[in-house]
């Protein structure tokens, strides 16, 4: 298959060996904040498909890399974030013979996404309509709901092997390409900053819990994967340097949060803090304003610390019926 990227046409697309293509959704009119990949073969599966906004993004990039409208076997996404999956329905009606496939628990919010999309609209507010767009409907013919571990046949013998990633949200798989060990890791292991190889943390409300996160980034270091493939952003060779540096963030960062409670700051006054602490920890991020500006769009300090709050907010309530 004679691709765009390989006659330098489209530099939203780079090549990643083994079949696989990086496509750059462009959220929010940035250029390397989130991507979609494209595994080419008897079964072309394309993973994540960006915001309602990327879906133009993705159709171009797929017809240039030779995917027609009847070629496309899958979309799988690895949770129902609209980041990731707010694109599906669009994506979904190019294709009309792809199957859809998420985890059980994000299936019904692609089959009817009213409920989510109220929820987006009181965390986004008016960002809803500039960023994201409208999650359409799926038809429920089309949506395949992966169990705890489950497969998607990628043709040729090549299996993409779902894993159940709790922490960051309730409905979160990770996919394993066993054939080339690369592991698709969605926001389970936070966010890769390709400018500066910062990792940062992914913890917004309602789902961020610690100790689902650290288990499932236990589980990936299990899998020994060759690559890992940020949807935040890029592919990483330093697989487990890389996987404990995740879990060193969110370790972090919930102690600096329960720092913050305990001084008892607004959550204004704790993402100064936060910022502060962290200064020179992510000195290359600090000394990037435009790097900065962008990732804090995506991922900002506010949001990292109301989901770690919550969590902290259940776990005293916990505490306190005990």
């Amino acid at each position: 298959m004679m691709t765009a990227r390989e006659s330098g046409a489209n530099p939203a697309i780079v090549h990643l060996g083994q079949g696989v293509y990086a496509i750059d959704t462009q959220m929010g009119g940035y250029t390397g904040i989130t991507a979609s990949y494209l595994i080419t073969g008897e079964r072309p599966c394309l993973v994540e498909t960006g915001t309602a906004y990327s879906a133009p993004v993705i159709r171009e990039a797929l017809a240039s890399l030779g995917v027609g409208p009847h070629d496309l076997a899958t979309i799988v996404v690895t949770h129902v974030h609209l980041d990731h999956a707010g694109g599906v329905g669009d994506v979904a009606e190019s294709f009309p013979t792809a199957e859809v496939v998420v985890h059980e628990r994000g299936a019904r919010h692609l089959v009817d996404p009213e409920r989510l999309m109220r929820s987006a609209r009181r965390v986004f507010g008016t960002l809803l309509d500039e960023v994201f767009g409208p999650l359409r409907p799926v038809d429920s013919a089309r949506v395949r709901a992966l169990a705890e571990t489950d497969s998607i046949d990628l043709g040729g013998g090549r299996i993409l092997r779902g894993y159940y990633s709790p922490g960051h949200a309730q409905h979160h798989v990770a996919l394993l390409d066993e054939a080339t060990g690369d592991l698709y890791v969605g926001d389970a292991a936070g966010v890769y900053v390709p400018e500066t190889r910062d990792v940062r943390p992914a913890t917004p409300p309602p789902d961020f819990d610690l100790e689902s996160a650290c288990a499932s980034l236990q589980r990936f270091r299990e899998l020994q994967p060759t690559r890992l493939l940020f949807s935040h952003f890029g592919p990483v060779r330093d697989t487990l340097s890389t996987l404990d540096r995740a879990e060193e963030e969110l370790r972090l960062w919930v102690e600096l949060a329960r720092e913050a409670r305990a001084h008892h700051l607004e959550l204004e006054h704790a993402v100064a803090m936060v910022q502060e602490r962290t200064k020179q920890r992510y000195a290359a991020w600090s000394a990037s304003p435009d790097v900065q500006r962008k990732f804090e769009r995506l991922n900002s300090t506010a949001a990292n610390l109301a989901g770690i709050n919550r969590w902290l907010d259940q776990l005293e309530a916990q505490e306190a019926q005990s």
